[in-house]
């Protein structure tokens, strides 16, 4: 655009201004005095080409799908070649319940697994250790030993279906244990697909599910990076996630900067242990929330998309394209939804997957509706589901390439979040890194600022949420919602105590010992955890050997 052009606009603009919009001002006053975006981004009244910066550097800025900087997409065709990865985010009880649950959302066009795990699972901890007790199976299925994952895995063919784990700290026994069973399928390890989610930044910043202290695992990341670039070539090593600082309050700005930071740091640990850049980058992945401020979601998934490629090329040097792509899984924002008129949640949940869609995701769950008081029935996950497959077949968005690409809103919007992230990164940068900005506690009192002020909002009546403080009922019906076998907890615990008795005793220890030497010097451990579950050593037992070695991360309270 040529100055010229862009002083007739910005002429136009102020007499638009003066002669059309403040007569309407003045006689009707606007619903409110300023409009902002969640993050905070004051909207102009109207925008233009002169405030969208990529008319001028198209190429640089914007390009085409499929091409650097991938702000338009990461494929050239996205949706008209292949639509996104429809997962349904799902696990709990033991491991038949959550098998059949599986099956059933796969026969509903579900077209790749998800799975939630246990508290206990997730920290380290078998289904009968004391501090199990009252969480076995509550939040996700308990997955004790090899034999767990196998009735988990039961008639899904893993030559065939990818699979996500939301994962971190224990993140290499899961992989090791889903290895083994492909195996036990037949199915080698290079042909199996999906992801351990095996961010453990984000745990210490707004999640929780740690057990390590940072470094040590750190280490456990990248001995994941290197052995899967070696031996399961097809997998994502690494989701680096966005969606829990989300939840935990940040704004959409803060959301790219603090993922992105994560990634950084995931990058440079692992260039420090001499892997190259482009050897693991490509099996980068990242997962996104998406929240009800649509247009604003949408500009944040491209943004993030051209703000990643720029700095894997520029900062870290990749040549590979496909270590300048960010791919990214997406899960509508379950801090939106709400216990009061439930209901209400599908609509949320369609607007946001919609977004979601639109900034060009890979893959999509979609919450149920009554998530917010329990978890979800069959019913609920199935009206999820047909929300995604209803975008998919009915909406005719799938057909087009980046449909909202040139929107002077959007690009204008791009342009803001990119800005943002990128001054929150220097910042960071000036901290050392993303490591020591969360040890600091500056990532943490951030996000907690941000909660605050958003709770405030929300209490004054500025931010509106309908059902909670606007449009409320007096007399609610309540919800059928879905209750667990109390015997659940009992019969885990059975199960384990049959597999420890009937393995090879001394064989299990062997390869718990081999765990620990191996945890004390510096090879790869992810090998040696695997030889552990095949000896059918349990979760809980790798974890301790781990603590013993490695210690304990103790939570630094930011105030």
């Amino acid at each position: 655009m040529t100055d010229d052009t862009r002083k007739r606009i910005h002429e136009q603009l102020e007499l638009w201004e003066s002669e059309v919009l403040a007569p309407m001002t003045a006689k009707r006053a606007t619903r409110r005095e300023s409009f902002e975006t969640s993050s905070g981004l004051v909207v102009p009244p109207v925008l233009s080409p002169a405030d969208a910066s990529e008319v001028e550097d198209y190429p640089e800025d914007l390009g085409f799908p499929g091409a650097y900087p991938y702000t338009r997409g990461v494929q050239p065709t996205m949706y008209r070649g292949r639509l996104w990865t429809m997962r349904q985010y799902a696990g709990f009880g033991d491991a038949e319940s959550s098998n059949a649950r599986y099956r059933y959302l796969l026969e509903q066009g579900q077209t790749g697994l998800s799975v939630a795990f246990d508290l206990p699972t997730q920290m380290g901890y078998d289904s009968d250790a004391e501090a199990a007790l009252g969480e076995v199976g509550r939040v996700g299925v308990a997955i004790d030993s090899v034999h767990d994952m196998e009735i988990l895995l039961k008639g899904i063919p893993l030559d065939q279906v990818s699979t996500s784990m939301t994962i971190n700290a224990t993140a290499p026994i899961l992989l090791a244990l889903y290895v083994a069973v492909g195996e036990r399928q037949g199915v080698s390890s290079s042909m199996l697909r999906g992801t351990v989610q095996n961010d453990i930044l984000k745990e210490y910043i707004a999640r929780g599910t740690w057990i390590y202290p940072p470094r040590p695992s750190m280490r456990l990341v990248t001995d994941i990076f290197d052995y899967c670039a070696q031996n399961v070539p097809k997998w994502n090593t690494i989701s680096i996630s966005g969606y829990h600082v989300r939840e935990a309050g940040c704004t959409a700005v803060q959301e790219v900067a603090f993922t992105l930071g994560n990634g950084i740091a995931y990058v440079e640990a692992a260039r420090a242990k001499g892997l190259d850049v482009d050897d693991f980058a490509p099996r980068l992945s990242f997962f996104f929330n998406v929240h009800n401020n649509f247009l604003e979601e949408v500009a944040k998934f491209r943004a993030a998309r051209r703000l990643w490629a720029r700095l894997m090329k520029e900062r870290f040097g990749a040549r590979n394209p496909k270590s300048m792509m960010l791919r990214f899984h997406t899960q509508t924002a379950g801090s939106t939804l709400t216990a009061q008129q439930p209901d209400n949640n599908v609509v949320r949940v369609a607007v946001q997957a919609l977004a979601s869609v639109l900034g060009g995701t890979q893959s999509l769950h979609t919450n149920s509706r009554d998530e917010a008081l329990a978890l979800p029935t069959e019913d609920a996950v199935r009206v999820a589901l047909r929300t995604q497959q209803i975008i998919a077949s009915e909406t005719g968005v799938a057909d087009f390439v980046d449909p909202l690409g040139g929107s002077y809103a959007v690009e204008w919007l791009t342009d803001a979040i990119e800005s943002g992230a990128e001054e929150y990164l220097a910042r960071i940068d000036t901290m050392g890194g993303m490591v020591p900005a969360i040890e600091q506690g500056f990532v943490q009192r951030e996000i907690q600022d941000a909660a605050y002020a958003s709770q405030q909002a929300m209490e004054r009546g500025d931010a509106e949420v309908v059902g909670v403080n606007v449009h409320r009922l007096e007399d609610e019906p309540v919800p059928e919602t879905l209750r667990l076998d109390p015997a659940l907890e009992a019969r885990q615990v059975e199960r384990l105590a049959a597999v420890r008795a009937g393995r090879n005793a001394s064989q299990a220890q062997a390869a718990l010992d081999a765990v620990g030497r191996s945890a004390e010097g510096d090879a790869n451990l992810v090998p040696f955890i695997l030889e552990a579950v095949k000896a059918e050593c349990t979760l809980g037992e790798i974890s301790d050997v781990l603590r013993e070695v490695f210690g304990l991360h103790r939570e630094v309270v930011v105030l």
